[in-house]
């Protein structure tokens, strides 16, 4: 499911406001001006044509439906949502640092490092692996017994997938909570696939995952082109006893790159990365790299480092307002500014009013659509 664009979005609102009257109660004027809405807010063929269709979302298309794959919602590749997210697990004195470079001075100023998370486009046009290896390292399988290694069993879980394989291997460096240990204890014997579909399984860990979930009350239509979207996996390294390891739920093991002492795993994981971004075209840059790394409040709080310790706090203020942007519905808001908007117009001059504002809306955004086109830049939409 691709989320809904800006143009398309109060289209989308007005059809809520037409079809799901539930959400909030429509005074007759309000349900004749969401008609008018969708109009305003498109003003193209395409869009008007499919206002002549069926656009109410059955139950198979509702959100829900279209973004849960086993239960499992997509979340972002974002330093303030894996933070959150492992802390409500049970996790002490951990954050997540996103790295602009692939330059190992940058991973060395946030000392400690635990491991990587990395983003990337699963390549869908050449083989992730061969029959005989991996295109870079070498399959370690005896690995799996003595560290934990889970084979990811079900779509939209790697990213939490992915940072589990770092914590969980990280036990006597960093205090994961009683819930990630216990749930390491249980499945210890365990084989990767087992290990997998208990990860799956887990309620704690899905809800707590599907908490950082965007909340989309929409499908876009306009997206549907019957093509396959591009796909995005999330993979960790980490340096487990002395060996970088490439941590894949979708490989059948870890993949190891090499003899990594833990000072060296800054310029290691470096190359190693340099090498995967190589085999892509050189247009690419769909790609995500986060540290996890010690709490730097901690660090400045030990060194006395106030500047360190307010621009940490204040980020940390930062995330915690934009994970509840996330997770908050805003179409209530929407359809009672709606409501308040349509209200005012129709005190000044009743539905005339009402139809002259959407006519000169209208008109705005085709002259507006029409300077873009001609290349012309930023238009001024007005009121």
């Amino acid at each position: 499911m691709t989320e809904c664009s800006a143009a398309y979005l109060p289209y989308l609102i007005g059809q809520q406001l037409q079809s799901s009257t539930t959400l909030f109660p429509l005074p007759a004027h309000v349900e004749k001006f969401a008609a008018h809405w969708a109009l305003f807010a498109i003003g193209d063929e395409i869009i008007l044509k499919q206002l002549n269709s069926p656009t109410s979302l059955s139950e198979a298309d509702t959100p829900i439906a279209v973004a849960m794959s086993g239960g499992w919602n997509t979340i972002e590749s974002d330093a303030g949502v894996f933070t959150s997210l492992i802390e409500n697990l049970g996790v002490k004195g951990v954050q997540f640092e996103e790295l602009l470079t692939l330059d190992p001075s940058e991973l060395l100023t946030l000392h400690p490092v635990y491991g990587v998370i990395f983003l990337f486009k699963y390549p869908t046009d050449r083989p992730y692996a061969t029959p005989d290896g991996p295109l870079d390292g070498t399959f370690d399988h005896g690995a799996a017994d003595n560290i934990f290694f889970a084979a990811q069993t079900i779509q939209n879980a790697c990213a939490t997938q992915a940072l589990l394989s770092v914590l969980m291997n990280k036990t006597d460096e960093v205090d994961i909570g009683g819930p990630l240990l216990n749930f390491k204890e249980f499945s210890k014997d365990f084989p990767p696939e087992f290990r997998g579909e208990a990860l799956s399984n887990s309620d704690l860990i899905r809800e707590v995952h599907n908490s950082f979930a965007r909340s989309n009350p929409f499908v876009d239509e306009t997206q549907r082109t019957g093509e396959a979207e591009d796909a995005f996996h999330f993979i960790a390294y980490t340096p487990i006893n002395g060996v970088l390891y490439e941590l894949d739920g979708l490989q059948p093991a870890p993949i190891s790159h090499g003899a990594c002492p833990a000072g060296d795993f800054p310029a290691k994981v470096v190359e190693v990365l340099q090498r995967r971004v190589a085999r892509y075209d050189a247009t690419e840059i769909r790609f995500n790299l986060l540290a996890m790394c010690g709490d730097l409040r901690v660090r400045a709080r030990e060194f006395g480092d106030e500047e360190l310790l307010a621009r940490e706090e204040r980020k940390r203020r930062d995330w915690h307002f934009e994970n509840a942007l996330r997770k908050h519905n805003f179409v209530g808001f929407a359809g009672e500014v709606l409501k308040g908007v349509v209200g005012a117009r129709l005190v000044e001059g009743g539905d005339a009013a009402v139809d002259r504002w959407v006519a000169e809306g209208l008109e705005r955004r085709k002259t507006a659509e029409k300077a873009l086109r001609r290349g012309d830049g930023d238009v001024d939409m007005g009121e």
